[in-house]
């Protein structure tokens, strides 16, 4: 019997909302925190690819009454907003804000434009800011929360070809770190993960491109990694499950690096 079937769970009894949902390491998180007994509400821009991560996790057994889909454009304060509203509509509250949503579109110094910057600092920086501004109200009035940010190794120097991008998670970390403090009273805590490579269906896609090849994975990637794999969704969410159950009801403001070198090596 799952875990969420039969009551338990380490997230029983929690809402969470989790941004950008329905791929990638979003989808991953959301699944296992569904796993772990939490309701949850789905979020991307896309209706069809919403209502299909419900229906693999009901197929895996989370009660059809523990899943919900809103679609918002977190480039739009007021859908922003809305999406929080609707999770505590839906669910009669919020405990857990996983900020994971943005693009990792690449750009140089010379070739970023103004409009990538622009559009990267909505989305990667000012979306989490407006979510956990709309969200703390409803942890408040709970007691208790906890707010996780979906940052990357890259927040510490950044790629060559990844500028405005690292600019974004530099700030998500202090960011993390300011609201940490701000809201320990409150005991709402507020940590982040920055993430090593993984592999997705979107960076899938991007490196395919960029490497011209197929094969990119097993002839170039894999070669350098210590444990010869990349990083899973799935590894991303054990790290989200920590910061979001009562496991760590004590730590706020931390920074985890999810990664299998240390930060700056090979």
């Amino acid at each position: 019997m799952s875990n969420e079937t039969s009551g338990r769970g380490r997230l029983a009894g929690k809402v969470a909302l989790v941004t950008g949902s329905t791929s990638g390491i979003g989808a991953g998180i959301a699944g296992l925190f569904a796993q772990e007994g939490a309701r949850v509400l789905i979020h991307g821009r896309n209706e069809e690819a919403g209502q299909r991560v419900i229906s693999q996790l009901k197929q895996a057994g989370v009660p059809d009454e523990h899943l919900a889909f809103h679609a918002a454009d977190l480039l739009d304060v007021e859908q922003c907003r809305a999406l929080v509203r609707r999770a505590g509509e839906v669910f009669d509250g919020l405990d857990v804000l996983v900020n994971n949503a943005g693009d990792f579109t690449r750009g140089t110094i010379d070739d970023t434009t103004v409009e990538l910057w622009d559009f990267q600092m909505a989305l990667n920086l000012r979306a989490p800011f407006l979510l956990a501004q709309a969200a703390v109200p409803l942890m408040r009035e709970r007691g208790s929360g906890s707010i996780v940010n979906i940052g990357s190794v890259n927040a510490y120097i950044g790629g060559q070809n990844l500028t405005s991008y690292s600019v974004t998670k530099g700030g998500l970390m202090t960011f993390t770190k300011n609201v940490a403090r701000q809201l320990a009273r409150d005991h709402i805590r507020v940590n982040q993960l920055n993430v090593g490579w993984t592999l997705t269906e979107g960076e899938h896609r991007v490196q395919t491109k960029e490497m011209g090849r197929e094969d990119w994975l097993e002839a170039v990637a894999l070669p350098t990694r210590p444990f010869g794999c990349l990083l899973s969704p799935r590894d991303i969410a054990f790290a989200a499950l920590y910061f979001a159950s009562d496991e760590s009801q004590l730590v706020t403001g931390s920074v985890l690096d999810v990664e299998q070198s240390p930060v700056g090596g090979s």
